[in-house]
């Protein structure tokens, strides 16, 4: 079939991977930052001009990089919003990542709606801070002439896809891409214009979504797009999981999502009801303290790294000596305890040592990943294989711990570019299609990721007694939380 790009345009940076495009295997890869400086942290939503996507990627892609490539998928951050006015230009710069003050719109959009439960149905998520509706409504709160201007809106990679085949009339998304927008439903299969209104306050034209074997078109030069998604979604379709898989990503905040064949809806607003790059779903429940739970306890302890607290944790033994650590340290979003703080629970005077604290740190992280996880299964995913993403899955004391606390086979990849060869999946799959060599319903069967497999083996017993003193020094402390 030829060879296949895949480009994921990341919060910072521009990466790309030019691919076989029956195996998967990567040939060549390109990489450049975009140039700006990084956007300041809380405050108000970052802004970004996305001219300097584009300014990367042809830097990422110079020395002939693309040469010989028959078809490009495209990968974006996740919760930008390109606001457009009726001739395509922007009408201020892009809204990106989180944003502390928008937490504010988000409150009067659940409020306005009528609670949590009425958004969990419509769309199959509660509007958060960085999502692309309460983003929204910040806009029309605090910038009213732009949100007046704008007449369409767009995420980073449908722009992306956009700006590549050259600005047409047509304007396309993904599944993916708008699953994660608060007013499309993943359940349904359809944009909720209403609640765009209800936080831009008018209407506006949104993209076509397309399905997930569909080109958005091709470029003047004859070269395939195919649809594009967001960098989770392309990320996972890249490490190439399916039912019966779980992704933990250990990032200073905890993810884990998880294939499903039908769509969420959870009231509690702890799962998110997100699509997948295949035609799936994938329900996504996030925990606020993950690897800043470790960091915090080496600063606590006095060791200078996460590799030093994992040595000192693998002097103490499973249990911590009784030590229970909730790592609820932001407060929690799974539980819902917003405003809560850490416990630890279970001193006694022979407990009292660096190390059996440096062990409650790990497993009290991956015991609140854990209870993440059981809320999937607790509504009927299925979770066989657990894929471990982060740097710190990379530590012994995590590695050590994990198969037995989840109660599942981990599998720690390879650091390797996951969104940029998801996109470049994505393409060979839109490219097979186009030309008759593959069943749209089929996307093509990719070499695996290059990983280690831990098995829990006999220490499955041992991990479910840690994990349920875990659970009991949590119901003590926050009677029901996990099952508001």
């Amino acid at each position: 079939m030829g060879i296949v790009a895949g480009l994921d345009s990341a919060p910072d940076f521009t990466r790309i991977v030019v691919c076989d495009s029956e195996t998967g295997a990567v040939l060549r890869q390109g990489h450049a930052p975009h140039p700006m400086e990084s956007p300041e942290g809380g405050g108000r939503p970052s802004d970004v001009d996305p001219q300097a996507w584009l300014l990367s990627l042809g830097e990422a892609a110079g020395g002939g990089l693309l040469e010989g490539v028959q078809a490009i998928g495209v990968s974006a951050q996740a919760n930008s919003v390109v606001a457009l006015d009726s001739q395509g230009n922007t009408v201020r710069p892009a809204m990106v990542g989180g944003d502390k003050r928008s937490q504010v719109a988000a409150a009067d959009l659940i409020d306005a709606l009528g609670g949590r439960e009425a958004w969990a149905q419509a769309v199959g998520s509660v509007p958060q801070a960085a999502q692309p509706v309460t983003k929204l409504r910040w806009l029309a709160r605090t910038e009213p002439e732009a949100a007046a201007r704008t007449a369409v809106l767009l995420q980073a990679h449908d722009w992306l896809v956009w700006q590549l085949l050259g600005r047409p009339a047509r304007r396309t998304t993904d599944r993916g891409g708008a699953s994660g927008t608060g007013y499309w439903s993943a359940a349904s299969g359809g944009y909720r214009p209403d609640l765009v209104e209800l936080a831009l306050g008018h209407q506006v034209v949104l993209p076509e979504v397309i399905g997930p074997s569909e080109a958005a078109g091709t470029t003047p030069e004859g070269l395939l797009i195919s649809a594009g998604t967001g960098e989770t979604m392309a990320a996972a379709f890249g490490l190439g999981i399916g039912l019966g898989d779980a992704v933990v990503s250990l990032g200073a905040s905890g993810s884990v999502m998880a294939v499903h064949p039908e769509a969420l809806v959870d009231q509690s607003g702890m799962i998110t009801s997100l699509a997948d790059a295949t035609g799936m779903h994938l329900p996504v429940v996030t925990t606020l303290n993950a690897v800043r739970t470790l960091r915090g306890a080496a600063e606590l302890l006095g060791v200078p790294d996460l590799e030093s607290l994992s040595e000192l944790a693998t002097k103490s033994t499973p249990g911590a000596h009784g030590l229970v650590l909730l790592p609820y340290l932001e407060g929690e979003r799974t539980p819902n305890l917003p405003h809560t703080a850490g416990t630890l629970a279970g001193l006694r005077r022979e407990s009292m040592r660096p190390e059996h604290l440096a062990r409650a740190a790990f497993e009290g992280m991956l015991c609140g990943l854990a209870d993440a996880l059981d809320v999937l299964r607790g509504r009927g995913v299925e979770v066989r294989r657990v894929f471990l993403l982060g740097a710190a899955a990379e530590l012994p004391a995590v590695q050590a711990a994990a198969p037995a606390l989840f109660g599942a086979q981990v599998v720690v990849p390879q650091p390797a570019d996951y969104a940029a060869i998801g996109s470049a999946r994505q393409a060979a799959w839109a490219l097979g299609v186009s030309q008759g060599t593959l069943d749209p319903r089929n996307p093509p069967v990719w070499q695996d990721a290059v990983a280690q497999v831990l098995e829990p083996g006999e220490e499955l017993a041992v991990g479910q007694a840690v994990r349920q003193q875990f659970v009991s020094v949590r119901e003590q402390t926050h009677p029901g939380a996990l099952h508001a």
